[in-house]
């Protein structure tokens, strides 16, 4: 059985113990179901069912721990649903147990009245805490960061550091790395728990810490810390202010979320799609048409210079009717070549393999292979050329089929540096718009070619 069964079978069995109240049923199936899964069922039940006190219901039923950790896999809409349904009361004691981003998270998803009120029945250091993280600009290393490490004092002997690591582990998102502030709080090296505890109890962390730590200022781009953290193999990567003053970490699984996130957004873009605000099973129609329609309706215009194209070399098609057989498959492989050089040059971009500078080496490298790649498919249709219109037809297409593909491949391949220098996304060159310019410009590129040789015969 599929997992997406088994979840479905569970939350079928979760639905009928909470409609019949049954609560021994309940408190059994509720253990067996990981946090995640269960958030997927108050998801499921939030979409399909459009019935938030089911949810709550299926959420009260569990420890208030659980609970937030269950709200914590939730996505921000249904996670907002939710929270603005609680009590004050059962909503502080949710976002104590939460870890200190998602607390953060949550609280800026909330009205701005819910949120005072939160805020003046919270305790001074947690409010502080909560505020500071709160603040942070979205999309930076400080609005992903949390503040439940585990920091231990410069100076400290390795079995005072063990004591500070028992002490802070509970409330910590990860032990494994540890980190070495100096008095001023500056970061001053990084440990490993393997290391501290394999060594002597009276050796001092000073003397085994790393002192060269990687680490990242606070308003560094989530996408570059993701790319920090792949780089390195980092479990968590220190956050530092502008005084290099330790402030939060970033943690391996947030980054990946990060990284995720920053995939899907260039996929989106890549195909002339404006970022969504939820997955494409929950967002609404309305966003979904307006997210679609924008660069769809540009595109429909762009398309028209094709046209004009075409109406401009009538005689020439009427000369050589078998020239309009081929005009599809000779723009469509133009497209397609754009759009496999343009794919390549965004993605190298977003993973840091090439920047602006390497412009020229790939301009170099592209030449070569997109005329291999030309010179190839010339071969390939050529035959056909002969078959359908005799070798003078065949020689056209085999010119227009190297020179499109050549043309296609360049722009597409040019297309993201030209985007990056003016201060757009690169990902901006999307298939979409790379095959819209070769399809017009392949028309232009293929009738005068024709023209030309067909006219001098």
């Amino acid at each position: 059985m599929s997992l997406n069964e088994t979840l479905q079978e569970q939350k079928e069995a979760l639905l009928t113990a909470l409609a019949e109240e049954q609560g021994e049923r309940l408190d059994e199936l509720l253990p067996e179901l990981r946090s995640a899964d269960l958030a997927e069922i108050v998801e499921d039940i939030l979409a399909e069912e459009d019935d938030l006190p089911i949810a709550l219901a299926l959420l009260d039923s569990l420890p208030i721990e659980r609970r937030a950790n269950v709200l914590g896999y939730l996505p921000g809409e249904e996670q907002t649903d939710v929270a603005e349904a609680m009590s004050d009361e059962t909503l502080l004691a949710v976002l104590e147990e939460m870890g200190s981003d998602e607390r953060a998270d949550l609280f800026n998803l909330l009205g701005e009245d819910r949120r005072e009120t939160l805020l003046r029945r919270m305790a001074r250091q947690e409010r502080e805490d909560l505020k500071r993280l709160a603040s942070y600009e979205e999309g930076t290393a400080g609005a992903i960061m949390t503040s439940d490490y585990v920091a231990i004092p410069s100076g400290m002997t390795v079995s005072q550091a063990m004591m500070r690591v028992r002490q802070t582990a509970p409330d910590a998102e990860t032990v494994y790395q540890l980190y070495i502030i100096d008095p001023d709080g500056r970061l001053a090296g990084t440990l490993s728990l393997r290391q501290l505890m394999v060594a002597r109890p009276g050796a001092r962390v000073d003397d085994l810490m790393i002192k060269d730590v990687i680490s990242i200022p606070v308003d560094q781009e989530q996408e570059e810390v993701a790319r920090v953290v792949a780089r390195y193999d980092l479990l968590a990567v220190p956050v530092i202010d502008a005084d290099e003053r330790l402030i939060g970490i970033v943690t391996h699984d947030d980054a990946m979320d990060v990284a995720e996130s920053e995939a899907t957004e260039d996929i989106h873009k890549g195909m002339s799609i404006g970022q969504l605000e939820d997955g494409v099973s929950r967002v609404p129609l309305w966003s979904l048409y307006r997210k679609r329609v924008i660069w769809l309706v540009l595109l429909v215009f762009g398309n028209l210079f094709s046209g004009a194209g075409i109406a401009y070399f009538e005689d020439t098609i009427a000369a050589q009717v078998a020239l309009v057989f081929f005009l599809p498959l000779l723009i469509g492989s133009g497209g397609n070549a754009g759009a496999q050089a343009a794919t390549l040059m965004v993605r190298g971009m977003a993973t840091g393999d090439v920047g602006v500078k390497d412009w020229g080496k790939l301009l170099g490298r592209e030449l070569l292979v997109a005329g291999s790649l030309g010179l190839t498919m010339a071969l390939a249709v050529a035959p056909i050329g002969v078959l359908r219109g005799g070798e003078a037809v065949a020689m056209v297409v085999a010119m227009s089929m190297v020179t499109i593909v050549l043309f296609g491949s360049l722009l597409g391949m040019c297309l993201p540096f030209l985007l990056d220098r003016l201060g757009w996304d690169p990902a901006t060159a999307s298939a979409p718009l790379v095959t819209t310019l070769i399809d017009a410009s392949g028309v232009l590129i293929y009738f005068s070619i024709a023209t030309a040789i067909l006219t001098g015969l």
